[in-house]
């Protein structure tokens, strides 16, 4: 089975990655980008059987920084 992790920056963190990549696409000419914030994905290979709560587990213990972010899980 295999599941995708999308953490994000939780609204109201300063997003300074988001900030640089909002600048450069106004610098290559790309205009009307208002703003940007930049997250990660992690896609998981797990055994058949892995129930949601146990990947919400790992989320909170490893994979995301609950203070500051937040995550979404996706089985696929």
């Amino acid at each position: 089975m295999k599941a995708r992790v999308h953490v994000m920056l939780k609204n109201g963190v300063l997003d300074p990655q988001g900030a640089a990549i909002q600048h450069a696409l106004g610098s290559l000419g790309f205009s009307g980008v208002e703003a940007v914030r930049q997250g990660k994905v992690i896609e998981l290979d797990l055994a058949d059987g892995t129930t949601e709560a146990t990947i919400a587990q790992m989320c909170d213990k490893l994979l995301a920084n609950v203070v500051i972010e937040s995550y979404k899980i996706e089985v696929l």
